[in-house]
């Protein structure tokens, strides 16, 4: 039995849903998190003493941290698919799971709140462009890399892909003012039309 705990609006719980889904692997998702609450009961806790979502169980073992979740299941499941066998390539993967998760996805995360999930009469601007600003940082880079190539680490689509394909999906539609990104937008609509995006990315809320 497998279970991912945790909502689809959260962009964490997005990336391990592509992932399983990605493999085909069965698995109960419950909702958790956000409207859904249940992250402050004892027995969620004492899943994830973060409180936070997304957490996976698998026959007993408990796995938090989304991109922990990407790497056990590709590791498991999709060697020399989702999960490369060369250690440089692994490598690459890593770089690109951790800069996702300690800059591209941090970027964005005010103009998101502000933007998706505050009040139009609550919303600071300051903190929008701030974000925004911060935001196209990170795009300015991820375009750079993308260019001349079909996936973000060799010549296969991995984790990396879909780690930063869950943050690019925020960026890209959230309403703020964007610097277009040519090499970006291709690899997004690329992986976009995957079948298990469509399952793992629905609108922003």
């Amino acid at each position: 039995m497998r279970r991912l705990w945790g909502r689809l609006s959260s962009v964490n719980v997005q990336k391990a849903v592509w992932g399983l889904e990605e493999l085909g692997l069965a698995y109960e998702r419950i909702e958790a998190g956000g409207a859904f609450g249940r992250v402050r009961d004892p027995d969620y806790v004492s899943l994830n003493p973060n409180s936070l979502v997304p957490v996976m169980e698998e026959d007993g073992f408990i796995l938090w941290e989304s991109n922990a979740i990407l790497r056990y299941l590709a590791r498991g499941h999709g060697l020399g698919g989702l999960w490369p066998e060369h250690p440089q390539a692994e490598a690459l993967v890593d770089q690109w799971l951790d800069w996702q998760a300690t800059r591209f996805t941090p970027a964005t995360r005010d103009a998101f709140w502000q933007t998706v999930r505050t009040p139009p009469e609550k919303r600071d601007q300051a903190v929008i462009d701030r974000s925004v600003a911060a935001s196209e940082e990170c795009a300015a880079i991820l375009d750079g890399h993308l260019m001349g190539r079909a996936y973000a680490v060799g010549d296969h689509f991995t984790v990396a892909d879909i780690a930063l394909g869950a943050a690019a999906h925020r960026w890209l539609h959230l309403d703020v003012p964007r610097i277009e990104r040519p090499a970006l937008r291709a690899w997004y609509e690329r992986i976009r039309a995957r079948p298990a995006a469509g399952v793992a990315l629905p609108p922003l809320s």
